[in-house]
């Protein structure tokens, strides 16, 4: 089947490049590409935690005021949860 895809220039010349080394037609080097993708299990990107988002910014300052931030199990799941509407 015929299809027409757009990249760019660079992309373009990488490949063609990479196809005549390899002793290749472009067209198989795309098409070799593609099932590899198609064959890789999606990932499902994992969000990072309140707590890893804000764990270089704990301790800069410090007020002399316990904070529950600056325990990690206090901040363990926290904005998980699906938000709601209000």
């Amino acid at each position: 089947m015929k299809t027409t895809v757009e990249l760019s220039e660079e992309l373009f010349r990488r490949a063609k490049a990479e196809a005549a080394l390899r002793g290749r037609k472009f067209k198989d080097l795309v098409e070799e590409g593609l099932r590899l993708v198609l064959q890789t299990p999606r990932r499902e990107l994992a969000r990072p935690s309140l707590e890893e988002l804000m764990k270089p910014t704990r301790g800069v300052v410090d007020s002399g005021v316990p904070d529950l931030a600056s325990n990690p199990k206090h901040l363990r799941g926290f904005g998980r949860e699906p938000r709601r509407n209000r």
